[in-house]
Order: structure tokens, then sequence, then C-alpha cells
């Protein structure tokens, strides 16, 4: 049976790139009927953050992503946090001397810092010298002794090579020269990732390493390991990096990197999935279909499918997606229209605006795609309906692109004024519409000489709904009001 992992580390946030390696283990997995499972690797204690693997979870769950086994559900593999799993650690940092395939190493941190230095002034590569290797069995007997600090570094091969298939980069290669000699085991007794990341992919059965690209060159150390303890690696596929629009990898310097950042702002996980899914890899040549459920992603996911190259996180895009999902949500929801759209932004308004629900209905209707994009700035796309005074600056009620200045402005408020007045029909745009195309067709001006005037009047706004909704949502009376008190200051 397939087993696929997620395994990050209790570091901070939930990284939009790893909700991405997540999901795809997530997809990979329930596409072959295989179980998908949790793990936390917690050995780097000086990086923990308090609060961090219940964020994890929760962003998890929220994002929709169910696990099969984990610390939060337990399973046969258990425990699945790796500070509660040294003594397997030990056990094989110790099996791995015994074939020779590690050894220890005493350097101490100044000698360490010195052949660096060398290295970097004669333009070497930065990679342990196999010093300690080359110790002889007394020298190490009496090193521990002496009780000598030591770690327990991978014992690289000088020569050959490491080949292996990648699901994504297909044969990959690496010399063993080129290898540095990874310290397995610190001197406190903590493994490094690489020993606890083999151990545990071995011992809970992963079939499927997937996991970003930052990790491809760790890769020939681990299938060394997995060789020296007699084992089967897993299959391995890298997923391409994230990037920012100038092509950088994606960081919180350009943006927000944290899955929670987008949830804060109203994103909704099923628009967050479909983008991030698509961040790498596509569906088929001829595909165009870019809106996907999670249900669907697992019907069509393919590792075959996924990227080399680098995928740009487009905003853009994300919002574009977010928009889509929440009016696919808006329509498929219960209720009548209106209603939906309040209770939608409902907690983003003030009190006082919901005192004259009718009235603050119709003004919703007027900004819906607005709203559906955006609920959290329902407040900023209706403020101006609900001001006592609206102020219009004069500069905005001119406008030369139009052709509208101060004569004509005046013109065409007086008339707009007066066919209001006379008209009674306010609660049929269509009549709306028509009452005012009279008013063009009786002034002989142009339809952005007489609207653009009366809109600015009515909003005091540059950009605000259409004049014609405006009319509609305010009435009579408040339409009225708001143009009269424009024209006296003109």
């Amino acid at each position: 049976m397939i087993r696929t992992r997620f395994a990050p580390s209790p570091t901070g946030f939930l990284h939009i790139g790893g909700l991405r390696t997540a999901l795809y283990n997530y997809l990979f997995a329930r596409k072959n009927g295989g179980k998908f499972i949790f793990r936390l690797e917690d050995t780097d204690q000086k990086r923990f953050v308090e609060g961090a693997y219940e964020n994890l979870i929760k962003m998890l769950e929220w994002a929709g992503l169910k696990f099969d086994e984990g610390p939060h559900i337990g399973g046969a593999h258990a425990p699945y946090i790796q500070s509660q799993r040294f003594e397997l650690y030990k056990k094989f940092a110790d099996e791995l001397l015994q074939k020779g395939a590690a050894y220890r190493c005493f350097c101490t941190s100044e000698r360490l810092l010195q052949m660096r230095k060398e290295q970097e002034e004669h333009k070497l590569a930065p990679k342990y010298d196999k010093h300690c290797a080359k110790l002889s069995a007394d020298e190490i007997e009496k090193l521990l002794a002496e009780k000598t600090p030591f770690v327990v570094r991978q014992k690289i091969p000088e020569t050959g090579e490491v080949n292996f298939t990648d699901l994504v980069r297909e044969d990959v290669t690496f010399k063993c020269e080129m290898i540095d000699d990874q310290v397995l085991l610190k001197s406190d007794g903590f493994p490094t990732y690489h020993l606890a990341n083999v151990v545990d992919d071995h011992t809970m059965e992963i079939t499927h390493v997937i996991r970003g690209e930052e990790w491809l060159s760790s890769t020939p150390k681990h299938i060394l390991l997995y060789k020296a303890f007699g084992w089967n690696p897993p299959v391995f596929a890298h997923l391409p990096l994230l990037l920012n629009k100038d092509k950088s990898k994606l960081s919180k310097r350009q943006g927000d990197v944290a899955v929670e950042d987008y949830k804060l702002k109203g994103y909704l996980p099923e628009a967050i999935v479909n983008f991030i899914a698509l961040l790498g890899w596509h569906p088929g040549e001829n595909e165009t279909q870019e809106i996907f459920s999670v249900e669907e992603l697992v019907e069509k996911f393919e590792l075959k499918r996924v990227h080399k190259g680098g995928a740009v996180f487009d905003l853009e895009k994300l919002d574009w997606m977010n928009w889509q999902w929440r009016r696919r949500k808006f329509e498929a929801g219960a209720g009548e229209k209106t209603e939906k759209l309040l209770k939608l932004c409902e907690e983003f308004l003030p009190k006082e605006w919901k005192k004259d629900k009718e009235f603050l209905k119709r003004c919703l209707i007027t900004v819906e795609e607005k709203l559906l994009q955006k609920p959290q700035d329902a407040q900023q796309y209706l403020a101006f309906y609900f001001k006592d005074d609206v102020a219009v600056p004069e500069t905005l009620i001119v406008n030369p692109k139009m052709k509208v200045d101060k004569d004509i402005a005046k013109k065409a408020l007086d008339s707009v004024i007066k066919a209001l007045g006379a008209f009674d029909n306010f609660s049929d745009q269509e009549a709306i519409k028509a009452c005012l195309t009279a008013v063009i067709s009786e002034l002989n001006l142009k339809n952005g000489q007489v609207l653009w005037p009366t809109r600015s009047a009515l909003t005091g706004e540059q950009f605000s709904p259409g004049v014609f909704e405006i009319i509609w949502a305010l009435g009579k009376e408040k339409s009225i009001a708001r143009l009269k008190k424009c024209l006296a200051n003109l």
C-alpha cells in the first residue's frame, strides 16, 4: 500500500509551500488508495516554537487535509513525534557505527571553524575533511575514556556515484566526492534531520517521499543510509520552488507566506487549496479547467505532471480564484440573495448600519461582486451610502476627459434634480435609467457629461457602483438631497 507523509518542524507558522507539499502528498495517497501520515520533526529544540504544532494541525484541518495517522490521531507506527523516538535513533546510530557506515567525530568547534576558513580561502566547497574517520581504534578508545564529546558522522564513500530516479526530476546523479560526511547524531544525543528522517520513513513504511526541491541534495545521503541499513529506499519526488513575481524565492519580504495570514484576510480554504495545487502541477496538456474541488484534484492528480521549474505565486490569480469560489458557494447556499450577502459580511459592518436592514440590503446588492471578492472590505465599499454629509470637491465633478466643466455640471445636476423630483418609480433600475437617458437626450449631451457629475454628487467618490444602482439604493429623498447640496456648493 502507498504511504505518504507530511513531516514539518514546529518552528512557527505553516508556510504556503509547506501546505502545497502536504497537499501533493495527500492527493497522491488518496488517488492511489493509500495512507497519509502526519509526523512532527522536532529534533531541533533550539528552533522549537510553543504552540506551533497545534497551529500546524489547525491550519491543515482548515485546508481540509485529513490524516490517517499522526500524534493527534494515533496509529500502528506511534509515536509520531521525533522527540519521543530517541532510543530508536540511538539504536540505529550504533548499528551504523558497528557496520563502519558511520564514525565518531571528536573535532572541536574551533577546529571546524578553522577548517571552514581555510576552505573559503582556497575556494573549496565547505565539507568535513574526514579527519576523525582516520583515527585508529586506540585513539578512539582513549578519547572515549577521557569522555571527549563527539558527534556521529555518516561515512560517505570517497569515490563512486549515487544514482536514483526522481518522479519529478527523472534520473539524478551525485558524485560521492561532492557529498559531505553529514552529522547524524549530535553530541547531546539528539539526531539530525538526516538520520531521524530515514529511520522514521523506513519504520513507518513510507513508500513515497514527496518534498521540496531544497531537500534534493540531501537525497544521496539518505539513499546511502538506506543502503548501509540494507533497506529499500522509498520513491522520491522533489517539488519545484515557489517564486515571487521577480523569480526570487517566495519570502516574507515580498508578501505573506503563512497560510494563517491568508485565512485571516478572508481567503477561502477551497480557493487556497485550488490555487496552490496549480503552483507546479497541471492537469493535462489540453486541459483548460482552473477551478477544482479537492475531489476533482484527487481524480486528476499525477506526479508526472509536476513541473521541474519554479512556480510563480501570483496574488492576482489567487484573488480571482477566491472570487470564483466565493461566488460558487454563494450561489449554492440556501436563502434569499440579499440575506446571503448580509450574512457574508455582517461581522465587518458597524452596528448602526444594521438599523435599517432594507436600505442596507439594497446597498449590498450594488457592490455584490466586490463583496464576493473581499467581504472584509464591506465597510469601505459601502461607506459613502451612510455619510450624513457627502463632501464633493469641485475637482471631482469637473472632468476634462468627460468634457465636463463647471457649467455643464450645474446644468446636468439641475436637470437631473427636476427629472427625479417628477419621477416616482425608484424601485426599478431600468425605469431610473430611462429617466436619466431622457435628461441626456433633452440636454443634447453625451452620457458621461450627465452621469459623471450625477454619480460624483451622490457619492463623493471617484470609484463607486453605477449611478442607476446608487439612485435605486438611496431612494428619492436621499438622492435629491445629495444632488441639491452639491449643486448649491458649485
